[in-house]
């Protein structure tokens, strides 16, 4: 991705992405944070987003990479990156988890 002229800093950045956070959290119905991630994003972006996420329940289950890797088609790579997110990340994947009522089953394996 092409920067721009001036360097903006880490301050800048995080302060961007605070604004956008606020953005999304003011969106009230799935179908317009749906439109808003449509217009940011590109197709493999919201391609990439969605199996992140749509691995997320199945590492809360437990299940092993290579049975999400076949039920989902989401490479095993990608799976072993969100089940280190869950583990050792921001708490943003177990926040939306638990936000919709998704329950984590012997969390020891997830480590």
């Amino acid at each position: 991705m092409k920067r721009p002229a001036h360097i903006r800093t880490a301050a800048d950045r995080e302060a961007a992405l605070a604004r956008l956070s606020e953005a999304i959290a003011a969106l009230r119905t799935p179908e317009q944070v749906t439109a808003l991630l449509r217009d940011l994003c590109t197709p493999a972006e919201l391609e990439a987003l969605s199996d992140r996420w749509q691995v997320v329940p199945l590492l809360l289950e437990n299940l092993p990479y290579r049975d999400i890797h076949d039920r989902t088609g989401v490479s095993v790579t990608t799976v072993g990156r969100v089940a280190r997110s869950l583990t050792h990340g921001a708490g943003g994947y177990l926040a939306a988890a638990e936000a919709l009522g998704l329950h984590r089953h012997r969390t020891e394996t997830l480590a």
